[in-house]
């Protein structure tokens, strides 16, 4: 197995994690946080515990942390970094086991790559199947979760809320499955409301989903499940196999899996959709985030050449898809206003990546107009994953702001920066200092209050 470099390109500098678990009140405020924004923003990421074997050791894996700052009357009263607590997390930290519902062959991992608020609930995600991790309004984990009993094993990093049911679209995969993925419906009560499998030719490494009106998409793509890894040891056993049909699957979704209409897309791998919605015509719009091929020749982490913005729009009659390129420039962690999932939206964010996957910019996309604006503070800060919050009452797609942790790579601290989406090169609204650095992480979101 050839490597792109030695030294292990995501567990050091920006990616390296932090030690301690802080906490601290009363954050310094740069500027003036809106009055209106009262909740927490949260963001999770890999922090592997304790010495890390380089050679084995992929960024997928380490130990899940949630970073989050809370917001309230116009000050930032807290910040708290929190290990999730599986087993594994707890042993290595001398702790009891959380209580966990599920039977002792059930595996489960601590979920480092999202975290959301959803009735009522907070909760760490990771993909390959490992069920939610739930943690309080403080970041303490509580339990593993299986939704009040409801959910048959398999969960994902990327659920999609619909803004107009309320609920929750998830596409879930495990290799314990064999080759299927499973399409599961969370009600807004925090119930699971509907399981379906989804027989597929191969084991594929499905990140994440996309929904429109009448679709849910299934990313089947040539990342999959590699047995000969698996037996050689491999703690990530995903690789890529060039011989393997790349197509999306457009899942009516009040159907089933015979009804799934297929469409051919030239080999490549997508981690993240910008979003998707159904056209006059019947075809389906897609954007995506766009990656030539995965876990390939570097397989500690994403690194396989540029990430783009693509506009893939789908036939489900003929199978046939279109492609545009919408930018050249290397991006991930493709955002909308939540208002505009599975609907036509104008107005897309990213974040703006340098040389494997270390942080830059900010872009925003006018997709009407195909222009776009970047904040770039050069080389020495870097920006994760930027999060829309609507202003309250606005009209305007994009009246609101872009918030999200920024990186200063000199000092080794991090802020949480609140931009007006409508001026994102402009001065920032407020920046509020944290008393820790926000390694390189994965996603986050704002958790208003109810």
């Amino acid at each position: 197995m050839t490597q792109a470099s030695l030294q292990h390109p995501f567990i050091h500098g920006e990616f390296a994690p932090v030690v301690a678990e802080e906490t601290r009140f009363d954050l310094s405020i740069e500027g003036a946080l809106p009055i209106e924004l009262s909740g927490r923003y949260l963001r999770n990421g890999p922090n592997p515990i304790g010495a890390v074997d380089e050679q084995r050791h992929h960024w997928f894996l380490g130990h899940g942390m949630v970073h989050g700052v809370r917001l309230n009357d116009g000050r930032a009263e807290w910040y708290r970094n929190r290990y999730v607590r599986s087993a594994d997390v707890s042993d290595l930290l001398g702790e009891s086991h959380i209580p966990n519902p599920w039977a002792s062959n059930h595996v489960t991992a601590s979920a480092n790559t999202n975290v959301i608020s959803f009735a009522g609930k907070t909760l760490a995600l990771i993909e390959a199947g490992f069920p939610p991790i739930e943690l309080s309004e403080e970041l303490e984990t509580l339990s593993i979760s299986n939704l009040g009993g409801t959910l048959d094993g398999s969960f994902s990093a990327h659920p999609k809320l619909d803004p107009i049911t309320g609920e929750l679209h998830v596409m879930t995969y495990h290799w314990e499955r064999g080759n299927s993925a499973q399409y599961v419906v969370i009600g807004r009560d925090g119930r699971v409301r509907k399981t379906l499998d989804i027989p597929l030719p191969g084991g594929p490494m499905i990140h994440d989903t996309a929904i429109t009106d009448r679709f849910v998409v299934v990313f089947d793509l040539p990342c999959v499940f590699n047995l000969d890894a698996a037996v050689e040891g491999s703690r990530f056993p995903y690789l890529w196999d060039a011989n393997y049909k790349a197509r999306v699957g457009l899942l009516p979704r009040d159907g089933d899996a015979s009804e799934i209409k297929w469409c051919e897309v030239p080999s490549c791998y997508v981690f993240h959709p910008m979003n998707a919605y159904d056209r006059a015509d019947g075809s389906v719009v897609l954007d995506v985030v766009r990656h030539p091929s995965m876990f390939d020749v570097e397989r500690r982490g994403p690194s396989e050449g540029d990430s783009v913005l693509e506009r893939w729009v789908l036939s489900p009659e003929t199978g046939n898809c279109a492609f545009e390129r919408l930018d050249d420039r290397v991006i991930e962690f493709p955002r909308v206003n939540e208002s505009r999932v599975g609907a036509e939206n104008r107005y897309g964010y990213a974040s703006a990546l340098k040389d494997q996957f270390h942080q830059g910019g900010i872009l925003k996309y006018d997709l009407l107009n195909r222009t776009s604006e970047v904040r770039d503070e050069g080389d020495g800060f870097g920006f994760g994953e930027a999060v829309f919050v609507a202003r309250e009452g606005a009209t305007a797609e994009d009246d609101g702001w872009l918030m999200g942790f920024r990186l200063n790579k000199a000092e080794g601290n991090s802020d949480l920066v609140v931009l007006n989406a409508q001026d994102i090169a402009g001065d920032p609204v407020a920046v509020v200092h944290l008393p820790a650095r926000v390694p390189a992480g994965f996603h986050g979101n704002w958790c208003p209050d109810l």
